[in-house]
């Protein structure tokens, strides 16, 4: 067969094809319709389909209600009235839904207060009177380094004190026999004893290792014997009445969250079990590279259950934004972007709507919806604008009514 007759059959045969989808398939017409083709080409080409569309569901709302009669067949849709029949839906109210009220993050805890104690002299040492785990208080004594050294210096300078409150109170007592010189240079040499000897106290003092704040001991790393100096560090002392969560949130935050905020925090050591605590800090800057804020949340330990270095997962809640939420079912697309059909006085009206954000159960939009208004979320192939609808309640009711 010649390619031209090849092409001309099947020309014929899709012509054939989209002429009968047309014809039988209801629904036709408002899939054109979605597809862009004007209304007015759509309502020539296409009456018989949605004619057809209604037809089908007249009958079957008849074949229910046959016995009813005619004027009863006609209110349920079920005569042959064609376009102006009521479509048969199933809707559902919009109710108000929140966006943005709750951060989450995910947050590295700390002790309220941790320092890693170093000696204040070099030396070797000879005692460690801590274990890990111990409680100590400021001032308590951790370990002792040798100060041999250090208690003949002291033991020098307090002769060389002695020595010169003797030549002080003597040249005192005799100040009519010596010269003035000489009894202000007894004063001065008793005031530079006196002045060693306190260093002299100093010195022997650093060669005890003090605890700096009160705190939890963790391991020692030192051993009897090891030489250390004053970047060697004996032993790390954890405050951790109060953990500091630090956590990073994103810049739309930044004028959202203040000090003092209420703060929950749970530790992936510890599930299902919620920490409560403020926000203790806000960061003065937002981070360039990450485009995050920085926050600091304060976390009560009274129980000792947390410690430092502990992961949590921290969360805050807002006041949010509100916008209407509607059935995920209910929103439709076309040419111009998204819209939901709502019900007024049993008349369809399409809504334009912008989408703000997707959950399981419902959509939050951005339109001029209010709580309470019907939305269909069924039977939204036959809707039309300003059409006539009736819902599936509705049709309950009646049937209910010709029962009795």
């Amino acid at each position: 067969m010649p390619f031209w007759k090849q092409f001309v059959l099947c020309l014929v045969v899709i012509i054939a094809g989209f002429a009968a989808w047309v014809y039988f398939v209801p629904g036709a017409g408002e899939t054109m319709r979605n597809a862009g083709i004007p209304d007015s080409i759509v309502s020539r080409i296409a009456p018989k389909s949605e004619e057809a569309a209604d037809a089908g569901a007249g009958q079957a709302q008849g074949g229910k209600a046959q016995g009813q009669g005619q004027g009863q067949n006609r209110r349920n849709g079920g005569g042959g009235g064609g376009r102006n029949a009521a479509v048969l839906v199933v809707t559902q109210a919009v109710v108000q839904g929140v966006v943005n009220d709750r951060l989450n993050a995910i947050g590295t805890g700390d002790a309220i207060r941790s320092v890693a104690v170093t000696p204040q002299a070099t030396g070797t040492i000879r005692e460690i009177l801590i274990k890990s785990g111990d409680v100590v208080k400021q001032g308590q004594v951790l370990a002792k380094l040798d100060s041999e050294e250090q208690v003949i210096a002291q033991g020098q300078a307090q002769v060389a004190l002695n020595s010169a409150l003797e030549k002080s109170s003597l040249y005192h007592n005799i100040k009519s026999s010596v010269s003035r010189m000489d009894v202000f240079d007894s004063e001065i040499a008793e005031q530079n004893a006196r002045l060693q000897l306190q260093a002299a106290d100093l010195n022997l003092q650093r060669r005890n290792i003090v605890a700096p704040i009160d705190g939890i001991v963790g391991i020692v790393p030192v051993n009897i014997g090891d030489n250390v100096t004053t970047s060697t560090p004996i032993v790390t002392l954890d405050d951790r009445t109060e953990i500091l969560v630090d956590y990073w949130v994103p810049e739309r935050f930044a004028n959202t969250v203040s000090v003092g905020q209420v703060v929950e925090a749970t530790s992936v050591a510890r599930p299902g079990k919620v920490f409560s605590g403020v926000l203790e800090a806000v960061d003065n800057r937002i981070d360039a590279a990450s485009r995050t804020l920085r926050l600091r949340g304060r976390i009560d330990n009274s129980s000792d259950e947390l410690r430092a270095g502990m992961s949590f997962a921290v969360s805050m809640k807002f006041a949010g934004d509100k916008y209407p939420a509607v059935n995920p079912l209910s929103v439709q697309w076309d040419a111009q972007g998204s819209f939901v059909w709502r019900v007024t006085d049993e008349k369809s009206h399409k809504v334009r709507v912008t989408v703000v954000q997707r959950n399981p159960d419902y959509v939050l939009v951005k339109a001029d919806l209010k709580d309470g208004d019907q939305i269909v979320t069924q039977g939204l192939q036959r809707v039309r604008e300003n059409g006539a609808v009736r819902t599936a309640t509705d049709v309950a009711a009646n049937d209910k009514v010709a029962a009795q």
